[in-house]
């Protein structure tokens, strides 16, 4: 499943989210989205989602221009909090499989196991941790051919953190599905990366393949990363 970003820019009032942005997803790559926080990465992930509209441009998704129709295709994981205090673990899982016809709850229950989640938990009662796991079951429990991630290791402890890449590895259909992990986090998703794309002010800055980067470069995502930055400064103050 191809994603397509057409010369998109986005305005929130004055401030300017995305600027003439132009990108290409494949299916069967991991992508990171890297870059501070403001960058552009979550609006990026909302337009794909047909959360958030372009005010200039297109997306498109196997040719079709994006609506908010494409939840059916699409999983999303959001930075923020989007539960319902009062639910527990399994009334969440209840209502994600009411609500997408692709979730898949033997793959809910599997990943649950992983994650170490009681499922009679209330959420309001779970560590930011375990919400921060409970986010990743719901989106990786569904059959969804595009999944987005955005900020999977906000606020979590490096034990976590490594736990939510084991799960990542093990049950993202890398045949079938395009992934998307937009983060600052560099260290640890640069494992799973095909692709890394810098992201600075609304603009792309760099794409690189990683494969490409530690062979040709000898350069790590991070190095790559944080050199791509240090030269753009130095630019700017040029």
């Amino acid at each position: 499943m191809t994603i397509q970003l057409k010369n998109i820019s986005k305005r929130y009032g004055k401030d300017i989210s995305l600027k003439n942005v132009s990108l290409t997803f494949e299916t069967g790559k991991i992508y990171g989205l890297l870059g501070p926080n403001g960058s552009g990465k979550s609006t990026t992930l909302k337009m794909i989602a047909g959360l958030v509209y372009p005010d200039l441009g297109q997306v498109e998704v196997n040719g079709e221009e994006v609506t908010r129709r494409i939840s059916k295709d699409v999983a999303y994981l959001t930075e923020l909090d989007m539960f319902y205090p009062s639910f527990t673990v399994g009334n969440m899982i209840d209502f994600y499989a009411s609500q997408f016809t692709d979730f898949d709850r033997n793959k809910a229950e599997q990943l649950m196991q992983d994650m170490k989640l009681d499922s009679a938990k209330k959420i309001k009662r779970l560590s930011k941790g375990n919400r921060g796991r409970l986010k990743l079951v719901l989106a990786l429990a569904r059959k969804a051919p595009v999944l987005l991630l955005d900020e999977p290791f906000s606020g979590l402890d490096p034990m976590v953190r490594d736990s939510i890449v084991k799960s990542l590895v093990s049950y993202i259909n890398f045949d079938e599905q395009t992934v998307i992990i937009a983060t600052h986090e560099i260290d640890e998703i640069e494992p799973l990366l095909d692709e890394a794309i810098i992201i600075l002010n609304g603009k792309i800055i760099e794409q690189e393949n990683v494969e490409d980067l530690r062979e040709e470069a000898g350069l790590s995502v991070l190095e790559w990363f944080k050199s791509t930055m240090a030269e753009r400064e130095g630019r700017d103050h040029e």
